[in-house]
């Protein structure tokens, strides 16, 4: 297969689209699971046994028909299947790990609307695939017009995986520093759960570590997912704290891999200041390796100069949790993650985990004694303006002379005093505009300008 195989169905995030349209129709889910089996079993050791696959999803109603397809075609290639439900996406990852499957599947779309779906793999340690296998399982999936079913002996099975919920609890309760019934007691905590699936596992695992927890967006009807809630909706999380009088406020996304704190004041904060307040933390417990923070190209430059200021370092990887993954993995580093909400505890689990970011970040505002508001006091933001435009197509930005002429005027003119981030969305038919500088009008005033020229050349 050639390395300049250009992608066609995975994004940054697995494939994603509308659910009962191409690629997501049954006939081709099934087809992607035959393909992905051969992928992994060219790949397995030869002395695992009989492989077997762990499959998960989040709340949405398509999911049921998507877990079907994927968990048949896996069936015909001679893999048994082990159903965790609805679970986490982290959750997945896990048990994958823990169970030593041959690999794990999520179906799920994250914090898109509830009409869209996806499918997302994990390897046999819990990690997110390289870009090369995902590239050869989409390349068997176009190339290969039919895939045989195994002998009739050799068909695999499908089955629940018993108490798997329970499991990754156990898992998160008892990880460092954290098996402890009054870890979190005094704290209230309002949970926006984004009628998701951390539904369950969110609530639970808070309670048991002894918060008073007032849920809400809990009862997924698999059509309410992300509707108005969860942590990309930040003014919901901040209307709830101060409705409930919480102490702190804990928003997920659909498929609970991402965490959005409010402080007591009704304040969202952002990931940003989470990593602030985290690693400064780490650094003082000396748990930080490397006194080192892996963040994004899209993090506020204000992030640098408090890490920096305590001794510490950020490295910047480009955008996507596996992006700062790849970068943790390459130096060894323990703590990273993305201004939208993605944390990464590698010490924990190799992937990102919306409840194992809470309880870290919780367990540290019990260590302080001290509510978000004066806690995030660390990290004073530069100013930035940012937009997503919805687009119809995706050209290089090279090909739309008005645009990247504006681009490079609006660099010249932030020097070194700001920068200028364009770029497309690996999901969704967004292009993405950030700018950030010293004067909060004149970067808004660019930012409006730029838009409007992306809205004439390829806006929808």
């Amino acid at each position: 297969m050639s390395d300049n195989l250009k992608r066609q169905l995975f994004g940054t995030d697995g494939i994603r689209a509308k659910a009962g349209e191409y690629p997501l129709t049954p006939e081709i889910v099934v087809k992607l699971g035959q393909a992905a089996a051969d992928a992994f079993l060219v790949r397995r050791n030869a002395s695992h046994e009989w492989p077997t696959v762990i499959l998960g999803r989040d709340t949405r109603q398509s999911g049921d028909m998507l877990e079907s397809a994927f968990a048949a075609g896996l069936n015909s290639r001679g893999i048994d299947v082990r159903l965790a439900g609805m679970i986490p996406t982290p959750a997945v990852a896990f048990l994958t790990s823990d169970l030593k499957a041959a690999f794990g599947v999520v179906i799920s779309a994250s914090h898109n609307p509830f009409y869209d779906n996806g499918i997302k793999f994990f390897g046999p340690d819990g990690c997110k695939l390289s870009d090369a296998l995902e590239l050869e399982i989409e390349h068997r999936l176009l190339e290969k017009e039919s895939f045989s079913t195994a002998d009739f002996e050799g068909i695999g099975r499908s089955g629940a995986l018993d108490k798997a919920t329970e499991r990754y609890v156990h898992f998160i309760r008892n990880g460092p520093g954290q098996g402890n019934d009054t870890l979190l007691s005094g704290l209230t905590i309002a949970l926006d759960s984004a009628n998701g699936s951390g539904f369950q596992s969110s609530e639970a695992l808070l309670h048991s570590l002894g918060a008073k927890v007032i849920g809400f967006h809990n009862r997924p009807s698999g059509l309410n997912i992300n509707e108005e809630c969860g942590c990309t909706y930040p003014r919901e999380i901040e209307k709830l704290v101060r409705e409930s009088g919480a102490d702190v406020g804990v928003s997920h996304d659909g498929d609970a891999d991402r965490v959005l704190f409010c402080d007591e004041t009704g304040s969202a904060l952002d990931g940003d200041e989470m990593m602030a307040i985290t690693a400064l933390f780490m650094m003082e417990e000396g748990a930080l390796r490397g006194n080192t923070l892996v963040a994004t190209v899209m993090s506020n430059l204000a992030l640098d100069k408090a890490v920096g200021q305590a001794g510490g370092n950020v490295l910047r990887a480009g955008v996507g949790d596996r992006s700062v993954i790849d970068l943790m993995k390459k130096g060894d580093y323990n703590f990273g993650g993305e201004q939208s909400g993605h944390f990464i505890f590698r010490d924990f689990l190799p992937t990102g985990d919306g409840l194992v970011s809470a309880v870290q970040f919780l367990r540290i505002m019990k260590h302080k004694g001290k509510p978000l508001s004066e806690l995030r006091k660390v990290l004073t933001r530069f100013p930035q303006a940012q937009r997503d435009v919805r687009i119809k197509a995706k050209p290089p930005l090279e090909e739309l002379p008005s645009v990247s002429g504006k681009i490079s005027q609006i660099t010249k003119t932030l020097g070194e005093q700001g920068r200028i981030l364009v770029r497309y969305s690996g999901t969704e038919p967004l292009l993405r505009v950030l700018i950030e500088g010293s004067d909060a009008d004149a970067i808004e005033k660019e930012v409006e300008e730029l838009v409007q020229l992306i809205q004439e050349e390829i806006g929808e």
